[in-house]
């Protein structure tokens, strides 16, 4: 293809994407009643122990904000449910220029990172709430809390969506390792780092009081960071392996 031919591919599958999220937008629009509930069941079970004398609600300070709300979580979901439509037109804008192996890489890739990332989304919905009600206890019982929906909907998405990419990070580590970038022993010997990082993350993710979920999260980064040294590790000695195999034999005087 020319430079032109490949604009032209280029233009011809972005609008494939773009109607597609605009599609599931409009689909996840008729959801948001279901997804604001969910989202605000920590509010209500934090009402719900505070009791009657404080008050704990979702407040909204400008005119648009419900609106906005509501199109913030439509943009976010009807990216999830369009993902396999434009997946797969960025795939097949990309596949014509790869070799047989990176395709078998991509795919590799693809495979591991999605259910990681979306394993992660679920952690990290499962810790949401424990943050939101471990926070409010540190309200004094007179005072009353109100969860502006802007910066409410800003903490659970982003909350979420960091804790998913944290646990496609070691698919990085295992795809840096089939470049040749590091080695598995390269990796392995920076567990400790790898430790304190996932300690961190997990206690800035977390509140300090809620240790077991803190425990939790960290214990799962580790598991899988030791996951992609291992794997890696495998990949190095298959890689040896194969290229004993190629050398030449050694001719005797």
């Amino acid at each position: 293809m020319s430079l032109a031919g490949h604009l032209r591919e280029f233009r011809r599958r972005f609008v494939i994407s773009a109607i597609g999220l605009v599609v599931a937008m409009v689909v996840a629009f008729f959801l948001t009643d279901w997804i604001i509930w969910a989202m605000t069941e920590p509010i209500r079970m934090v009402a719900e122990r505070r009791g009657e004398e404080a008050a704990v609600k979702l407040m909204y300070s400008t005119i648009t904000g419900p609106f906005d709300m509501r199109l913030r979580i439509s943009f976010v979901v009807g990216i999830i449910l369009s993902a396999p439509v434009w997946l797969w037109q960025l795939w097949a804008f990309l596949v014509p220029g790869l070799t047989r192996k990176e395709i078998q890489y991509t795919v590799g890739f693809v495979a591991a990172a999605i259910p990681l990332f979306f394993g992660g989304c679920f952690v990290g919905w499962l810790v949401m709430p424990h943050v939101v009600e471990i926070m409010a206890t540190f309200s004094p019982e007179s005072a009353a809390n109100y969860y502006e929906g802007k910066y409410y909907y800003d903490f659970v998405f982003k909350l979420i969506i960091v804790v998913g990419v944290s646990f496609v990070l070691p698919v990085f580590l295992v795809a840096l390792n089939l470049a040749g970038v590091m080695t598995g022993k390269d990796i392995l010997k920076g567990w400790r780092v790898a430790i304190l990082i996932a300690a961190v993350f997990a206690g800035l993710a977390t509140p300090a009081a809620d240790v077991v979920s803190m425990l939790i999260l960290a214990g799962i980064l580790v598991v899988l960071f030791f996951a992609a040294a291992g794997l890696s590790m495998l990949f190095d000695r298959r890689r040896a392996k194969r290229e004993r195999t190629l050398l030449p034999p050694e001719v005797s005087p």
